[in-house]
């Protein structure tokens, strides 16, 4: 089974396309976004919050 679905792909996708960019901007400070992995949890979060199939963050 796979643990992400279609729709959490093309977001990973967007936000990696848009930090390339250099047009991905980071939460409350709306700083640039450069790292790779940043652009990852952007597009994962946003998934997320559609309603895409994306296993839940691990709570410490």
């Amino acid at each position: 089974m796979a643990k992400y679905g279609k729709k959490s792909q093309a977001s990973v996708k967007k936000a990696i396309h848009k930090m390339k960019q250099g047009k991905l901007k980071s939460g409350r400070s709306k700083k640039t976004v450069t790292s790779r992995k940043q652009a990852i949890a952007i597009g994962l979060s946003e998934a997320r919050k559609k309603g895409a199939k994306v296993p839940r963050k691990k709570k410490k």
